[in-house]
């Protein structure tokens, strides 16, 4: 082997190991990120609400697929369209975006309650995603008439 062959021979190998250290998909993994979690008191153990907004941090679009609670066995997603509620499978995260659960609008609903929790307590639920994995975040609960307010200013934190 010539000095030639050798040194193309080496930057074709550290080219190679350069790919596949840095994972050479050209996507990166969803950072999501929850905010404002809350759930108001709810009125009885049949039914309560959780609201919240993700943050995809990333340049990556993913989707919000489910959610578990050991307050529930069965944590649906809802979306409301023309005044009606519905249940479905998944919510879309746009890549660099948020996903706003909020009342009124999409939200969790919490089914079966194995306990009523009181304004004060906090309430564990693990979000599932398409890509992302799982995020543990815990909701507050709140008075029945509490109602999230929208951020009036930006961190200044663009990318």
């Amino acid at each position: 082997m010539n000095a030639r062959t050798t040194r193309t021979l080496a930057a074709a190998l550290s080219l190679t190991a350069m790919l596949a250290i840095s994972g050479c998909s050209g996507e990166a993994e969803p950072k999501m990120t929850v905010s404002g979690a809350f759930m108001p008191e709810p009125v009885n153990d049949k039914m309560a609400g959780g609201f919240l907004v993700i943050k995809n941090g990333s340049e990556t679009a993913d989707k919000l697929t489910g959610a578990t609670s050991s307050l529930s066995d069965d944590l649906q997603i809802h979306e409301t369209k023309d005044q009606k509620m519905q249940q479905v499978q998944s919510m879309d995260v746009p890549a660099n975006g948020e996903l706003r659960l909020e009342r009124g609008g999409n939200h969790i609903m919490f089914m079966g309650l194995k306990s009523t929790p009181k304004v004060g307590d906090k309430v564990s639920v693990e979000l599932r995603f398409e890509k992302a994995g799982s995020v543990k975040v815990e909701l507050d609960v709140k008075d029945r008439t509490y109602t999230a307010q929208a951020p009036t200013t930006t961190s200044g934190n663009h990318h």
